[in-house]
């Protein structure tokens, strides 16, 4: 069945314009389950736009749960379309607690997958590793390039696990404290001397991988998740909790409404 994608209309929102259109051809049928979408430059001429604007259209995809994707291989449509798609309101992300409680499952999710990575990854996966470090590195500190080529390092990360379940989940949530980084800025941070340390624990998680050195690459990437906690004033330590009556202890009045950007 022929796809129906044409060229977009210019806008300031072409990535979700991008996206919209391929799920709509998902929930019509003409893109079924397993099929693989087409190249990213193929969907770039399509619609009339950079390649770019297709990467961030698929991560969001990806983030939605309608297509994992394969380095070197492309995207495929997720095959069931029917379950229900894990979602989280980016306004209930502003709430006391709620940024905190997103940051920990990724933090529990992402030290394990660092030591995934140290044991699978391939030369492409370093190469996307360290691409967006240097990317990274050299934006001013966090800036929107800043904040894309981290995400990307990370997901570099979670894609050489191998894992299509972690890829998927672990995309969404890192996509969702993108957002969350994105939507408050850098405010009152000391960016020299924040982004040397972020830049050093990036290096050392690289480091670790590159030598297939698993045991390593989790404690590194713990050590950069626990000191980026601490920069964005999060506490995972004094949480709410049961008391051995039975009685839930109330979550500390330090607990943060909203990030404050320096990962």
């Amino acid at each position: 069945m022929a796809l129906k994608l044409g060229r977009l209309n210019r806008g300031p929102h072409l990535p979700a314009l991008v996206a919209s259109s391929i799920s709509r051809e998902i929930a019509q049928g003409r893109l079924k389950p397993g099929d693989q979408l087409p190249s990213e430059q193929a969907l770039a001429t399509t619609f009339g736009v950079s390649r770019n604007v297709v990467r961030e259209a698929i991560a969001k995809l990806r983030s939605e749960g309608h297509v994992w994707s394969k380095q070197g291989l492309g995207a495929f449509v997720a095959e069931s379309q029917n379950a229900l798609v894990l979602t989280i309101d980016r306004d209930t992300l502003r709430e006391s607690g709620a940024f905190t409680d997103l940051f920990e499952l990724r933090r529990i999710l992402e030290v394990d997958a660092a030591a995934l990575a140290a044991s699978r990854r391939s030369q492409d996966d370093l190469t996307s590793m360290q691409n967006s470090l240097e990317a990274m590195t050299s934006a001013p500190y966090v800036s929107v390039q800043w904040l894309k080529k981290d995400l990307e390092f990370h997901l570099a990360i979670v894609q050489a696990t191998n894992n299509p379940y972690m890829i998927q989940f672990l995309g969404f949530v890192s996509e969702q404290i993108w957002q969350s980084f994105l939507s408050v800025g850098g405010r009152g941070l000391d960016s020299d001397k924040m982004a040397r340390a972020t830049v050093a624990e990036h290096t050392s998680i690289l480091s670790a991988i590159e030598v297939g050195n698993a045991t390593e690459a989790r404690a590194a990437m713990r050590r950069h998740l626990d000191s980026a906690s601490q920069r964005l004033g999060l506490s995972t330590n004094d949480r709410e909790r049961p008391t051995k009556t039975g009685v839930r202890q109330r979550r500390s009045e330090k607990a943060t409404a909203a990030p404050q950007v320096g990962e």
